[in-house]
């Protein structure tokens, strides 16, 4: 998959949380840093439709190239919100199982003030906004997720 510093598409095990934050507390400005948010998806087991079947896993598929973009794009424009150093997305596209991360976004910033709004709009603009589809699986059926 493509990691283009702080945004990525990755296959199952190749990124982790560790990962991002010791990448972006690299930038040039990182000592002017007074917070580092970060949210990291998780796969849960949720009952699914009228049966209650329980989610046992979920494949992600993503359109890459629009994808990536979309999260460049995305990353580029929370950037330049007052007091934020920078931003980091990265998702998950591959079938994971519950407990897996599917998501992890980092935003380093001047106070804590800042980095929670663009870490919630982040998340939320991923979501509605970047191409990358999810399909749940139960033990009877499987179905994909509208996010919108």
């Amino acid at each position: 998959m493509k990691f283009l510093g702080t945004v990525g598409l990755h296959s199952r095990g190749e990124i982790t949380l560790e990962h991002v934050i010791r990448e972006i507390r690299k930038h040039p400005d990182s000592a002017k840093a007074g917070a580092l948010a970060t949210f990291v998806g998780i796969v849960r087991e949720d009952p699914v439709g009228s049966s209650g079947s329980r989610v046992q896993y979920l494949e992600y598929e993503a359109f890459e190239e629009v994808a990536v973009k979309k999260l460049q794009d995305l990353r580029n424009e929370l950037v330049k919100q007052q007091g934020i150093i920078d931003l980091s997305i990265h998702h998950v596209v591959d079938r994971l199982k519950v407990g897996e991360v599917s998501l992890i976004v980092a935003v380093l910033g001047t106070r804590r003030r800042f980095v929670f709004p663009v870490l919630q709009e982040a998340i939320e603009r991923v979501k509605k906004e970047v191409p990358i589809w999810k399909k749940e699986f139960t033990l009877e059926e499987a179905h994909w997720v509208d996010e919108g």
